[in-house]
Order: structure tokens, then sequence, then C-alpha cells
């Protein structure tokens, strides 16, 4: 059994996600964000990071950092579809856009929630709060135009970068300017919430 550790509303929406589509059993660890936890002893053992999510595999082994769960989920699991076929262009799209959402916009996010931890002062703090969602709306408007698929951004349909790409814009970039700007990633999230399985998920976890 998988046993995942996260937070409601935070990065492991997209693990779980995965995990209910590939239908395997699993055990959700609570790690709560509003009081820090992550950055404790106990979850520091887990993950020395002290971000979330992490998954712990039936082995025992720990697999941190969002788009490598993401692929191994969808490498144990070839039978969910999580991915295109091994060697195919669409495989390769897919791998590249969730890298993409996971290392280039996935950082904007923790520096726009805590500035503090990159600077000092208010006018520090505010200035790179500013910087911090201009990137991520610049690189959030790239992948709007990598979007090739209706829906989906692949053209063959669903995968596992769907998921990082409904996850991740949630955040920072202002839910006006995302409606604004980001029409085609809008559609993705919606269709993610329309998805039985992942869809489910995302309910509990994004909705009031």
């Amino acid at each position: 059994m998988y046993k995942l550790y996260g937070g409601r509303r935070s990065g492991s929406a997209m693990i779980e996600a995965a995990l209910a589509e590939v239908g395997a059993p699993y055990e959700l660890v609570p790690v709560d964000l509003g009081t820090d936890e992550q950055r404790g002893e106990a979850y520091r053992r887990v993950n020395p990071t002290a971000k979330i999510p992490s998954l712990a595999l039936p082995s025992g082994a720990i697999i941190s950092e969002s788009a490598a769960i993401l692929i191994t989920l969808a490498e144990r699991h070839p039978e969910a579809g999580l991915l295109p076929p091994l060697g195919s262009d669409a495989r390769a799209q897919a791998i590249r856009w969730l890298i993409f959402v996971n290392t280039e916009v996935y950082p904007m996010i923790e520096i726009d929630d805590y500035p503090m931890r990159f600077t000092t002062g208010e006018r520090g703090e505010a200035a790179l709060k500013f910087v911090a969602q201009k990137r991520a709306r610049e690189r959030w408007l790239l992948v709007e135009q990598a979007i090739a698929g209706s829906p989906w951004l692949l053209e063959s349909g669903f995968s596992i970068a769907d998921l990082a790409i409904a996850n991740v814009s949630r955040w920072t970039i202002g839910k006006d300017w995302r409606a604004a700007n980001l029409p085609k990633i809008d559609a993705v999230h919606q269709a993610v919430l329309a998805r039985p399985k992942a869809g489910s998920v995302w309910t509990r976890l994004f909705q009031p």
C-alpha cells in the first residue's frame, strides 16, 4: 500500500488524484501546512526538504518531488493510461510540461506565500511577491500556448501533466487574471473536476 503525506489545497492533490486514477490503495497522512508541520522534526525524517507531497512506496522507500511521484505512478500502473506510450512524442511533451510546471512555476508559489524565507523587511517581501507573481503569470502564458488538446494538454488526451496544470494553477496568479488570460488552463481544471475518479478528489480537496 502507498502512503501519501499531504495537505488540503496543497500540491499533494495531484498525487492523490493520480492514486485515485490508478485505483491503488493508499493511506493519507495529513500534514498541516497552517502550523508548518512540514518543517517539524517528525516530517523532516520523511522528507528532509520539509516539503509536501511525499509518497512512501509499498516497499517503504520514500519518493518526493511531485513530478517524480507522478511519473513513478504512471510507470508502475501503465494500465491507467497516465502517460502516452513509451517512446512517443506525446509522452515526451507530457513529461516536458509536467516538469516545466513543477520546476518553473511551482517555486514561484513558495516565494509568493513565504517571501520572508528569501528576503528581509516589508519592502523586500512586497517586491519579491510582485516579481514572483509576474514570473508565474509569464510562465503560465507559455503553458496556455502549449495546450494542444481540447480540453487536455495533449491532443491524444488526459495525462499526469493535466493534473499538475490543474493543481498548481489554483494559486498565486489571481482568479480574475487567470480567467481572463488562461481559458485553456481553466478548461483543463474543469475537465479534471469532471473525471469520475480524480474529480472526487478535487471536489473534496478544493471545494469549500
